[in-house]
Protein backbone atom coordinates (compact mmCIF):
# COMPACT_ATOMS: atom_id res chain seq x y z
CA UNK A 1 0.00 0.00 0.00
CA UNK A 2 1.28 3.22 -0.75
CA UNK A 3 2.63 5.75 1.64
CA UNK A 4 3.30 9.01 1.20
CA UNK A 5 3.42 12.27 3.64
CA UNK A 6 4.21 15.58 1.70
CA UNK A 7 6.48 16.84 4.85
CA UNK A 8 8.52 13.84 4.26
CA UNK A 9 8.78 14.67 0.45
CA UNK A 10 9.35 18.22 0.92
CA UNK A 11 11.27 18.56 4.28
CA UNK A 12 10.22 20.39 7.32
CA UNK A 13 8.47 23.58 5.31
CA UNK A 14 6.38 25.97 7.35
CA UNK A 15 2.66 25.16 8.71
CA UNK A 16 0.47 28.12 6.70
CA UNK A 17 -0.67 30.94 9.10
CA UNK A 18 0.82 31.86 12.15
CA UNK A 19 0.99 29.89 15.33
CA UNK A 20 -1.96 30.45 17.94
CA UNK A 21 -0.75 32.72 20.71
CA UNK A 22 -0.58 31.07 23.81
CA UNK A 23 -2.40 32.99 26.45
CA UNK A 24 -0.87 30.86 29.29
CA UNK A 25 1.03 27.91 30.48
CA UNK A 26 -2.37 26.11 30.53
CA UNK A 27 -2.99 26.65 26.77
CA UNK A 28 0.40 24.13 26.04
CA UNK A 29 -0.08 20.26 25.89
CA UNK A 30 1.56 18.65 27.95
CA UNK A 31 0.53 14.61 27.30
CA UNK A 32 -2.28 13.55 25.22
CA UNK A 33 -4.90 11.51 27.31
CA UNK A 34 -5.46 7.73 27.15
CA UNK A 35 -7.98 6.17 24.50
CA UNK A 36 -8.55 7.55 21.24
CA UNK A 37 -8.14 11.29 21.78
CA UNK A 38 -8.96 12.33 17.82
CA UNK A 39 -13.14 11.81 17.65
CA UNK A 40 -15.52 12.59 15.28
CA UNK A 41 -18.88 13.66 16.15
CA UNK A 42 -22.52 13.30 15.47
CA UNK A 43 -22.34 16.48 13.64
CA UNK A 44 -19.87 15.35 11.38
CA UNK A 45 -16.75 17.84 13.31
CA UNK A 46 -13.20 16.73 14.74
CA UNK A 47 -12.66 17.01 17.96
CA UNK A 48 -8.58 16.67 20.09
CA UNK A 49 -7.88 15.87 23.64
CA UNK A 50 -4.51 16.45 25.67
CA UNK A 51 -3.24 16.89 29.04
CA UNK A 52 -2.29 20.28 30.42
CA UNK A 53 -1.10 21.50 34.16
CA UNK A 54 -4.76 21.41 35.80
CA UNK A 55 -6.99 20.18 33.48
CA UNK A 56 -7.88 19.28 30.03
CA UNK A 57 -6.92 20.97 26.38
CA UNK A 58 -9.86 20.79 23.71
CA UNK A 59 -9.69 21.62 20.00
CA UNK A 60 -12.65 21.49 17.77
CA UNK A 61 -13.02 22.05 13.93
CA UNK A 62 -15.19 25.19 13.16
CA UNK A 63 -16.83 23.04 10.42
CA UNK A 64 -17.11 19.35 9.28
CA UNK A 65 -14.04 18.39 7.25
CA UNK A 66 -12.07 21.52 8.59
CA UNK A 67 -9.58 23.28 7.74
CA UNK A 68 -9.90 25.80 10.78
CA UNK A 69 -10.35 24.41 14.68
CA UNK A 70 -11.48 26.35 17.39
CA UNK A 71 -9.23 26.21 20.37
CA UNK A 72 -7.25 24.82 22.55
CA UNK A 73 -10.67 25.27 25.17
CA UNK A 74 -9.02 24.59 28.88
CA UNK A 75 -11.09 22.70 30.51
CA UNK A 76 -9.64 22.54 34.34
CA UNK A 77 -10.11 18.92 36.01
CA UNK A 78 -7.71 19.16 38.91
CA UNK A 79 -5.81 16.69 40.87
CA UNK A 80 -5.91 13.92 37.89
CA UNK A 81 -2.95 11.82 37.49
CA UNK A 82 -4.79 9.50 34.41
CA UNK A 83 -7.28 10.36 31.93
CA UNK A 84 -8.43 8.17 29.19
CA UNK A 85 -11.87 8.72 27.15
CA UNK A 86 -14.23 6.67 24.69
CA UNK A 87 -16.88 7.09 22.44
CA UNK A 88 -20.00 5.52 22.26
CA UNK A 89 -21.85 4.51 19.20
CA UNK A 90 -24.47 7.82 20.20
CA UNK A 91 -21.15 9.86 19.57
CA UNK A 92 -21.38 10.69 23.70
CA UNK A 93 -17.41 11.24 24.96
CA UNK A 94 -16.62 9.53 27.91
CA UNK A 95 -14.00 10.94 30.13
CA UNK A 96 -12.75 8.54 33.21
CA UNK A 97 -9.85 9.55 35.14
CA UNK A 98 -7.96 8.70 38.45
CA UNK A 99 -7.85 11.17 41.19
CA UNK A 100 -5.81 11.51 43.89
CA UNK A 101 -6.18 14.36 46.81
CA UNK A 102 -3.51 14.56 49.20
CA UNK A 103 -5.17 15.75 52.67
CA UNK A 104 -2.18 16.03 55.53
CA UNK A 105 0.27 13.62 55.73
CA UNK A 106 -0.88 10.57 55.55
CA UNK A 107 -1.58 8.23 52.53
CA UNK A 108 -3.61 10.26 49.22
CA UNK A 109 -7.43 9.80 48.85
CA UNK A 110 -7.85 8.15 45.35
CA UNK A 111 -10.81 7.84 43.49
CA UNK A 112 -12.12 7.22 40.01
CA UNK A 113 -14.23 9.88 38.39
CA UNK A 114 -16.16 10.28 35.42
CA UNK A 115 -17.81 12.67 32.80
CA UNK A 116 -19.34 13.07 29.68
CA UNK A 117 -19.43 15.29 26.61
CA UNK A 118 -23.00 14.52 24.90
CA UNK A 119 -22.41 17.07 22.13
CA UNK A 120 -19.22 18.57 20.22
CA UNK A 121 -17.68 21.46 21.38
CA UNK A 122 -20.14 22.11 24.77
CA UNK A 123 -19.71 21.51 28.17
CA UNK A 124 -18.78 18.69 29.95
CA UNK A 125 -21.14 17.25 32.30
CA UNK A 126 -20.09 17.63 36.22
CA UNK A 127 -17.41 14.94 37.09
CA UNK A 128 -18.90 11.97 39.00
CA UNK A 129 -17.03 10.10 41.90
CA UNK A 130 -17.54 6.27 40.72
CA UNK A 131 -15.64 5.77 44.19
CA UNK A 132 -12.67 2.85 44.67
CA UNK A 133 -12.81 -0.60 45.04
CA UNK A 134 -11.12 -0.69 48.23
CA UNK A 135 -11.76 1.39 51.70
CA UNK A 136 -8.28 0.35 53.36
CA UNK A 137 -6.20 3.46 52.06
CA UNK A 138 -2.96 1.65 51.66
CA UNK A 139 -4.62 -0.78 48.74
CA UNK A 140 -6.85 2.07 47.35
CA UNK A 141 -4.03 4.14 46.82
CA UNK A 142 -2.00 1.51 44.34
CA UNK A 143 -4.84 1.41 42.04
CA UNK A 144 -3.86 1.55 38.49
CA UNK A 145 -5.07 4.20 35.69
CA UNK A 146 -8.89 3.60 34.51
CA UNK A 147 -9.55 2.30 30.76
CA UNK A 148 -13.14 3.03 29.53
CA UNK A 149 -15.18 1.26 26.87
CA UNK A 150 -18.69 2.04 26.24
CA UNK A 151 -21.27 -0.88 24.86
CA UNK A 152 -23.41 -0.94 21.96
CA UNK A 153 -26.07 0.20 24.52
CA UNK A 154 -24.52 3.53 25.74
CA UNK A 155 -23.41 1.69 28.73
CA UNK A 156 -19.66 3.07 30.36
CA UNK A 157 -17.58 0.44 31.45
CA UNK A 158 -14.53 1.23 33.34
CA UNK A 159 -11.35 -1.03 34.05
CA UNK A 160 -8.53 -0.46 36.81
CA UNK A 161 -5.70 -2.76 37.70
CA UNK A 162 -6.34 -3.45 41.76
CA UNK A 163 -3.77 -3.58 44.03
CA UNK A 164 -2.58 -6.91 43.67
CA UNK A 165 -2.60 -7.02 40.28
CA UNK A 166 -5.88 -8.46 39.02
CA UNK A 167 -8.62 -6.24 37.42
CA UNK A 168 -11.80 -4.67 38.65
CA UNK A 169 -15.02 -3.59 37.07
CA UNK A 170 -17.53 -0.80 37.07
CA UNK A 171 -20.19 -0.38 34.77
CA UNK A 172 -23.66 1.39 34.16
CA UNK A 173 -26.43 -0.59 34.54
CA UNK A 174 -30.19 -0.95 34.02
CA UNK A 175 -31.41 3.32 34.12
CA UNK A 176 -27.75 4.60 33.86
CA UNK A 177 -27.41 3.51 37.24
CA UNK A 178 -23.95 2.25 38.25
CA UNK A 179 -23.60 -1.24 39.65
CA UNK A 180 -20.65 -1.64 42.31
CA UNK A 181 -17.09 -2.78 41.80
CA UNK A 182 -16.70 -6.37 40.53
CA UNK A 183 -13.50 -8.59 40.87
CA UNK A 184 -12.51 -10.10 37.15
CA UNK A 185 -9.49 -11.62 38.78
CA UNK A 186 -6.25 -11.98 36.87
CA UNK A 187 -2.74 -11.54 38.17
CA UNK A 188 0.24 -9.69 37.66
CA UNK A 189 -1.67 -7.37 35.07
CA UNK A 190 0.03 -4.12 33.58
CA UNK A 191 -1.95 -0.56 33.15
CA UNK A 192 -1.46 -0.31 29.84
CA UNK A 193 -4.65 -3.03 28.54
CA UNK A 194 -6.52 -2.97 25.09
CA UNK A 195 -10.07 -2.60 25.34
CA UNK A 196 -12.43 -3.34 22.17
CA UNK A 197 -16.40 -2.98 21.25
CA UNK A 198 -17.35 -4.99 18.32
CA UNK A 199 -20.16 -3.40 16.21
CA UNK A 200 -22.05 -6.41 17.88
CA UNK A 201 -21.72 -4.13 21.01
CA UNK A 202 -19.74 -6.86 22.92
CA UNK A 203 -16.44 -6.00 24.64
CA UNK A 204 -12.90 -7.53 24.79
CA UNK A 205 -10.54 -6.97 26.97
CA UNK A 206 -6.78 -7.69 26.71
CA UNK A 207 -4.18 -7.25 29.24
CA UNK A 208 -0.15 -7.98 29.43
CA UNK A 209 0.62 -9.89 32.25
CA UNK A 210 3.76 -11.95 33.11
CA UNK A 211 4.65 -13.77 29.82
CA UNK A 212 0.83 -13.64 29.01
CA UNK A 213 -1.51 -11.57 27.92
CA UNK A 214 -4.96 -12.34 29.92
CA UNK A 215 -8.59 -12.09 28.22
CA UNK A 216 -12.24 -11.30 28.99
CA UNK A 217 -15.28 -11.52 26.96
CA UNK A 218 -18.76 -11.39 26.89
CA UNK A 219 -21.27 -13.63 25.28
CA UNK A 220 -23.24 -11.09 24.50
CA UNK A 221 -23.89 -7.19 24.46
CA UNK A 222 -24.28 -5.86 28.16
CA UNK A 223 -23.95 -9.51 29.35
CA UNK A 224 -21.11 -10.53 32.15
CA UNK A 225 -17.65 -10.70 31.52
CA UNK A 226 -15.88 -14.55 31.25
CA UNK A 227 -11.99 -14.73 31.52
CA UNK A 228 -10.72 -16.35 28.25
CA UNK A 229 -7.55 -19.05 27.67
CA UNK A 230 -4.57 -16.22 27.97
CA UNK A 231 -2.17 -15.94 24.85
CA UNK A 232 1.15 -16.93 25.89
CA UNK A 233 2.85 -13.78 24.72
CA UNK A 234 5.65 -11.24 26.58
CA UNK A 235 4.44 -7.52 25.10
CA UNK A 236 6.67 -4.88 25.81
CA UNK A 237 5.94 -2.22 28.52
CA UNK A 238 3.97 0.65 27.07
CA UNK A 239 0.43 -0.88 25.46
CA UNK A 240 -1.31 -3.16 23.28
CA UNK A 241 -3.65 -1.64 20.93
CA UNK A 242 -7.23 -3.74 19.65
CA UNK A 243 -8.94 -3.21 16.23
CA UNK A 244 -12.20 -5.11 15.03
CA UNK A 245 -10.84 -6.29 11.47
CA UNK A 246 -13.69 -9.01 10.81
CA UNK A 247 -17.30 -8.96 12.66
CA UNK A 248 -16.59 -9.66 16.17
CA UNK A 249 -12.88 -10.67 15.49
CA UNK A 250 -10.13 -8.31 17.01
CA UNK A 251 -6.36 -7.48 15.74
CA UNK A 252 -3.86 -6.76 18.22
CA UNK A 253 -1.14 -4.92 18.44
CA UNK A 254 2.14 -4.81 20.49
CA UNK A 255 5.88 -4.42 20.34
CA UNK A 256 7.59 -7.48 21.08
CA UNK A 257 10.44 -7.30 24.23
CA UNK A 258 12.85 -9.12 22.74
CA UNK A 259 12.76 -7.66 18.75
CA UNK A 260 11.53 -4.62 19.51
CA UNK A 261 9.82 -3.94 16.71
CA UNK A 262 5.53 -4.53 16.21
CA UNK A 263 3.43 -7.48 15.54
CA UNK A 264 0.15 -8.34 14.72
CA UNK A 265 -2.16 -10.86 16.14
CA UNK A 266 -5.56 -13.05 15.38
CA UNK A 267 -6.80 -15.53 17.67
CA UNK A 268 -5.54 -19.27 16.50
CA UNK A 269 -3.02 -17.67 13.93
CA UNK A 270 0.76 -16.85 14.23
CA UNK A 271 1.76 -13.39 15.47
CA UNK A 272 3.02 -11.53 12.76
CA UNK A 273 6.27 -9.45 12.12
CA UNK A 274 5.38 -6.38 11.05
CA UNK A 275 8.31 -4.03 11.66
CA UNK A 276 9.15 -0.52 12.67
CA UNK A 277 11.13 0.37 16.02
CA UNK A 278 8.52 1.75 18.36
CA UNK A 279 9.03 4.12 21.17
CA UNK A 280 7.07 2.95 24.12
CA UNK A 281 3.74 3.50 23.84
CA UNK A 282 0.39 1.76 22.05
CA UNK A 283 0.38 1.36 18.19
CA UNK A 284 -2.28 3.96 16.69
CA UNK A 285 -4.70 1.52 14.75
CA UNK A 286 -7.91 2.37 12.23
CA UNK A 287 -9.76 1.10 9.53
CA UNK A 288 -10.21 2.96 6.58
CA UNK A 289 -11.25 2.63 2.78
CA UNK A 290 -7.64 3.49 0.22
CA UNK A 291 -8.44 3.33 -3.35
CA UNK A 292 -11.77 1.28 -2.73
CA UNK A 293 -10.25 -1.62 -0.60
CA UNK A 294 -10.52 -1.88 3.40
CA UNK A 295 -7.33 -1.33 4.88
CA UNK A 296 -5.82 -0.75 8.27
CA UNK A 297 -4.01 1.93 9.08
CA UNK A 298 -1.18 2.06 11.48
CA UNK A 299 1.29 4.95 13.38
CA UNK A 300 3.73 5.33 15.85
CA UNK A 301 6.43 6.93 17.29
CA UNK A 302 10.15 5.74 16.76
CA UNK A 303 12.88 5.86 19.34
CA UNK A 304 14.03 9.36 18.03
CA UNK A 305 10.66 10.24 17.73
CA UNK A 306 9.20 10.95 14.76
CA UNK A 307 5.62 9.64 13.24
CA UNK A 308 5.88 6.27 11.45
CA UNK A 309 3.08 5.83 9.21
CA UNK A 310 2.16 2.54 6.94
CA UNK A 311 -0.96 1.00 5.44
CA UNK A 312 -2.33 -2.56 4.75
CA UNK A 313 -4.77 -4.53 3.42
CA UNK A 314 -7.35 -5.46 6.40
CA UNK A 315 -6.47 -8.85 8.03
CA UNK A 316 -3.28 -9.11 5.45
CA UNK A 317 -0.50 -7.96 7.27
CA UNK A 318 1.70 -11.06 6.14
CA UNK A 319 1.53 -9.56 2.72
CA UNK A 320 3.81 -6.71 3.94
CA UNK A 321 4.06 -3.26 4.82
CA UNK A 322 6.42 -0.09 4.94
CA UNK A 323 6.61 2.45 7.17
CA UNK A 324 6.56 5.91 5.48
CA UNK A 325 8.42 8.75 8.22
CA UNK A 326 5.76 11.95 7.97
CA UNK A 327 8.49 14.16 8.65
CA UNK A 328 7.10 15.27 12.34
CA UNK A 329 8.07 14.85 16.00
CA UNK A 330 6.64 13.99 19.16
CA UNK A 331 6.43 12.83 22.41
CA UNK A 332 3.08 11.54 22.47
CA UNK A 333 1.43 8.61 21.28
CA UNK A 334 -0.01 10.03 17.83
CA UNK A 335 -3.83 10.01 17.17
CA UNK A 336 -5.63 8.93 14.32
CA UNK A 337 -9.48 9.39 12.48
CA UNK A 338 -11.80 9.86 9.90
CA UNK A 339 -12.92 13.01 8.40
CA UNK A 340 -16.43 13.57 7.16
CA UNK A 341 -15.35 13.54 3.72
CA UNK A 342 -13.69 10.31 4.73
CA UNK A 343 -9.98 11.25 4.92
CA UNK A 344 -7.68 10.05 6.75
CA UNK A 345 -6.81 12.72 9.55
CA UNK A 346 -3.00 12.27 11.47
CA UNK A 347 -3.18 14.55 14.58
CA UNK A 348 0.16 14.78 16.83
CA UNK A 349 1.30 17.01 19.70
CA UNK A 350 4.62 19.12 19.03
CA UNK A 351 7.28 20.06 21.17
CA UNK A 352 5.36 23.46 21.73
CA UNK A 353 2.80 21.92 22.92
CA UNK A 354 0.61 22.65 20.24
CA UNK A 355 -1.64 20.56 18.28
CA UNK A 356 -1.01 19.40 14.43
CA UNK A 357 -2.62 18.08 11.92
CA UNK A 358 -2.31 16.53 8.36
CA UNK A 359 -5.05 15.14 6.17
CA UNK A 360 -4.94 12.50 3.50
CA UNK A 361 -5.06 14.40 -0.30
CA UNK A 362 -6.42 13.22 -3.51
CA UNK A 363 -3.37 10.84 -4.53
CA UNK A 364 -3.89 7.53 -4.88
CA UNK A 365 -2.90 5.36 -1.66
CA UNK A 366 -2.08 6.89 1.44
CA UNK A 367 -0.76 10.06 0.46
CA UNK A 368 -0.92 12.77 3.28
CA UNK A 369 -0.47 16.83 3.22
CA UNK A 370 2.19 18.24 5.39
CA UNK A 371 0.93 18.65 8.99
CA UNK A 372 0.12 22.23 10.19
CA UNK A 373 -0.52 23.51 13.53
CA UNK A 374 -3.97 24.11 14.23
Amino acid sequence: MRVRSGRAAQGRASAKGAPRIVESEQREAEATVGGRWLVRGKDGRLTAYARTRGGLLRWTEERPGGPRWHGPDFIPIPHLTHLSIAQGADSYVHFVGRRSRQKGDGLPTVDIVHAIQYQTGRPLTSWRSLGNPYKDPDRAARIGAPVPAVAGSGAAHVFVRNSGGGIMLRREGKGAKWEAWTDLKGSLAQDAMAVSVAESGRIELLVPGSGQAMRWTQAESDGAFEQAQSIPVAIAPGGVAALETAPDRNTFYWTDPTTGGIVAHRLGAWVIPIGGTPAEGPITVLRAMLDGYDCTILAHRDLDGHVMLAACGTENEGGGLWWSPTGERTAATPALAIDVYGRVVLAMIGADGGLYVARQNREPGLAMDPAERV
